[in-house]
């Protein structure tokens, strides 16, 4: 049976395209399951070598998350988030419960009298300094949101390898020069974002008559329309629900971009900037009506 031009094997039965995306959103799901459930095995335990390994499985899971949110729906996001926020108190916990406890031990009455200090210097003896306990850091997100008409920057020692959100602005001008670890944009309008090389994944969602100059592994925009990008992308960009979408490859530079680069591990020679998977586009074969190409004579080529 066909539906223009997309084959289906029996009634009810999915085109191959959407059955292809369900299994991997069912493939992320279950290796959140897996990841989870090592995780509350581990904190079951009581040997402190053992509980060494969490953090870092916790890490690993948030990147599952991180990379999948563009399309879980809300309610599914605050609940996988939630879950690892519960891991991360535990283990937590569990640390302080397996702190070695001080021995009792009876103290001598004799106390060291402290020296005199002048008259009317009110000088303080220091407070003796408190043992830090060891505590698995958490992301560190860098973010401008609710702001409208601002020129706004951030800088490689504010982002490297930071996870990088942008929300709710409207006709702004945000210049990132770095390597940020993700970079999150959600409710921009009329806004021009320049960035340097992210070395995962950047989402976009909500968007509206904006430009965006971007190098990154992965490129996700959900629900946007009437924007372009200037793009180096190393996978296929996605987009669903997104219309009037408009592509040409990266042209911006800035000092030390190379360096960048480096850090974001990206490949430069590997560039797929005008091949995008459009999720709601089933036909085979034929061009998404949803996206172009920004023709070679409408394309920037100074940016300052």
């Amino acid at each position: 049976m066909e539906v223009e031009g997309v084959t289906l094997e029996g009634p009810g039965q999915l085109p191959e395209r959407l059955q292809r995306r369900e299994q991997e959103r069912q493939r992320e799901l279950e290796r959140r399951k897996q990841e989870k459930a090592t995780i509350e095995e581990l904190l079951s335990s009581s040997e402190p070598a053992v509980l060494e390994e969490v953090p870092g499985r916790l890490q690993a899971l948030k990147k599952l998350l991180n990379d999948s949110m563009m399309f879980l729906p809300s309610y599914d996001i605050r609940q996988a988030q939630e879950a690892v926020s519960r891991l991360q108190e535990a283990l937590e916990e569990k640390r302080e419960l397996l702190q070695p406890k001080k021995k009792f031990t009876f103290k001598s009455r004799k106390k060291d009298v402290p020296a005199a200090q002048p008259p009317g210097t009110g000088a303080k003896q220091p407070l003796a300094e408190k043992p830090l306990r060891a505590q698995e850091p958490a992301p560190a997100v860098c973010d401008f949101q609710g702001l409208t008409s601002q020129v706004l920057f951030m800088e490689a020692s504010e982002i490297q390898q930071k996870d990088v959100l942008l929300s709710e602005l409207r006709d702004c001008t945000v210049t990132l020069r770095g390597s940020p670890a993700t970079l999150h944009l959600r409710g921009l309008h009329g806004c021009r974002v320049l960035c340097g090389p992210v070395s995962s994944s950047v989402f976009i969602d909500s968007c509206t008559g904006c430009l965006f100059a971007l190098p990154c592994q992965q490129l996700r925009t959900h629900s946007t329309t009437d924007c372009r990008f200037y793009l180096h992308v190393t996978s296929k960009a996605i987009i669903e629900d997104c219309k009037d979408l408009h592509f040409a490859p990266f042209t911006w530079r800035y000092e030390n971009i190379l360096a960048d680069y480096q850090v974001s591990g990206l490949d430069q020679a590997r560039n797929n900037w005008d091949q995008v998977d459009d999720f709601n586009w089933l036909v085979p074969g034929a061009q998404s009506p949803n996206w172009g190409l920004i023709p070679e004579g409408d394309r920037i080529t100074h940016w300052n």
